[in-house]
């Protein structure tokens, strides 16, 4: 499964968006069932940002939404962000 996580830093808050989303990483990395994490910025737009992960299954990513990380990451996204995260699941498509 892969999840792709839209962010948008508001006006002045766009490095701790990053440093927010840069400190994931590892963490989100070594949980099971974490099979990628990368954060991507737009070169144009700083302020905007994705997160690409990839899981094994949906279960492995409601545990990544419980983990310690995960929690205190949303309470700066709380703060720093211009509107709502979009969260996007894909599936791959099997003919």
């Amino acid at each position: 499964m892969i999840v792709i996580a839209t962010l948008v830093a508001a006006a002045g808050r766009t490095d701790r968006l990053r440093t927010a989303l840069e400190a994931m990483i590892e963490p989100s990395l070594a949980e099971p069932g974490c099979l990628g994490y990368q954060l991507y910025a737009d070169p144009n737009r700083p302020e905007q940002m994705a997160v690409l992960e990839e899981w094994t299954d949906e279960e492995a990513l409601q545990l990544h939404f419980g983990t310690g990380h995960f929690k205190q990451v949303s309470e700066v996204l709380g703060e720093v962000l211009a509107v709502p995260p979009q969260l996007r699941r894909l599936t791959e498509r099997r003919a």
